[in-house]
């Protein structure tokens, strides 16, 4: 059927190692380590409520206590008064490529994103960027990573990928990843059937989750039963609608989410039915990171690449050279619109089917600036229908608890790390206030207004004087 594929297929495999190297940025940092926020509401994303008066003490770089009682205060405390603001826990984008840090830390910070999930890079660039993160050597979230990505042979992506022909060889690819210290498993469309699972098992056998594409060469029910733990940009899931309407498909290596076509035909087909199948999936554990964002960004190829978009100077010429390979892609905006809104027709779905969905940009693909454009996935999603207070727990306590660090962020509890985000309005009335941010807490570290709008400056000026450079 007639889809648009040759879009899809590009927007993953333009992505290449970006060669600039990592640039230090300097940290903001307060010689003060006692916060105390007064009179604050405190959003409690499990419940989906807003705890009203609150204070929160933060010490260090942990929140000490909430309570709604008086709080005795130390000399050194500095108060910030929280009346009339929403505390919200750190964001989350889950699915990146922070190949240009010098631009996307800062970011990242200024748009209350805490935490990120990197997809794609070399494993020792990988490894040594996490590595700068956690010790605060350059500013930006924390980060996890799956390093190199298990692809067919020849890989799409080259640069940061490894061609795996054999299960053999998949297993040593798996070893090695986790011998280098990636914290998951990032498979690829190009794999062979036999090499895919045996990934799987192996990484199975030494606890690391599988994300990443569902193979051209594996039904996603197969892929969720022998353990692979994500859907990214929902590829896989529309043979499932191909299968309930009887298409014949040809499971064999080629292209990549050749299946994004049969999402327009979703009504076409016996509605229990495919909830039966969705429902199986979900219940072997797969999370899914759809990233609309892109196809919207796809639909406004032509306004990117002439450089009027949104955020446009704080994207940095390397970053728009990467974007250049992008260009000669573009695909009938009113073939991509028809395809946006019919995926966003079908993420309703799973978020009604109890899906844990996370949210993720697929940052680096052509008009994403980092921090901003997650803001903008969660308006795809609300204007999707799926509430403010789902999408809060998809930006938040559900990509920590799949990342497996739900004892230290992912909400505003005693005991976690205080890296959160004060906003001027509730969020789960509209998930448009998560973006009215008044300052931001990383790991205790506290980003007022002031430096927030100093770290977009320096963005801002650093693109400026790279593209005079």
């Amino acid at each position: 059927m007639k889809s648009p594929i040759k879009f899809v297929f590009i927007m993953i495999c333009g992505i290449v190692l970006f060669s600039a190297g990592i640039l230090k940025c300097d940290q903001i940092t307060n010689s003060t380590t006692h916060y105390v926020i007064t009179n604050v509401n405190v959003v409690d994303v499990k419940k989906g409520a807003v705890i009203p008066d609150r204070s929160v003490v933060i010490v260090g770089d942990k929140i000490e206590k909430i309570t709604g009682k008086k709080v005795k205060l130390k000399k050194t405390a500095m108060i910030i008064e929280g009346k009339g603001l929403y505390l919200i826990p750190g964001l989350v984008d889950a699915h990146v490529h922070f190949l240009d840090p010098a631009t996307f830390g800062p970011l990242c910070i200024a748009y209350g994103v805490v935490l990120v999930r990197d997809l794609g890079n070399t494993t020792s660039q990988a490894v040594s960027l996490r590595e700068k993160l956690e010790k605060g050597e350059i500013l930006g979230p924390e980060m996890m990573i799956t390093g190199r990505i298990l692809d067919g042979v020849p890989p799409f992506i080259p640069p940061v990928s490894t061609g795996i022909a054999t299960p053999d060889q998949g297993r040593a690819a798996v070893q090695k990843l986790a011998s280098a210290g990636v914290d998951q498993i990032k498979v690829y469309s190009g794999l062979e059937r036999d090499v895919f699972l045996a990934i799987i098992d192996e990484a199975n056998k030494i606890g690391l989750k599988t994300v990443g594409h569902i193979p051209e060469t594996v039904f996603i029910e197969e892929a969720a039963q022998a353990g692979q733990k994500s859907c990214e940009h929902m590829f896989g899931l529309g043979k499932i609608i191909a299968k309930l309407l009887g298409e014949s498909l040809n499971l064999e290596r080629g292209g990549m989410g050749t299946d994004v076509g049969y999402f327009s035909r979703q009504d076409e087909v016996d509605q229990k039915e495919l909830k039966t199948v969705l429902g199986r999936i979900r219940d072997h554990g797969m999370v899914v990171c759809p990233t609309i964002g892109v196809i919207k960004q796809g639909i406004h190829f032509p306004e990117i690449f002439n450089g009027e978009f949104p955020m446009a100077e704080f994207v940095s010429p390397q970053v728009k050279r990467i974007w250049k390979m992008w260009e000669s892609s573009q695909s009938d905006p009113e073939d991509l619109k028809k395809y946006q809104a019919s995926m966003m027709r079908f993420l309703k779905k799973l978020c009604d089917l109890d899906f844990t969905l996370i949210t993720g940009t697929d940052l680096l693909f052509p008009g994403l600036v980092a921090g901003y454009s997650l803001h903008r996935e969660m308006m795809i999603w609300q204007e999707a229908g799926i509430s403010p207070a789902d999408i809060l727990r998809s930006a938040t306590i559900n990509p920590v608890e799949f990342m497996g660090l739900e004892n230290r962020l992912g909400s505003v509890e005693e005991g976690k790390a205080a890296s959160m985000v004060l906003v001027r309005d509730n969020p789960l009335k509209d998930i448009r206030n998560a973006e009215k941010i008044e300052s931001v807490f990383l790991r205790g570290r506290y980003f007022e207004r002031e430096d927030l709008d100093d770290l977009l400056k320096q963005v801002k000026d650093l693109c400026r004087s790279n593209k005079n450079n």
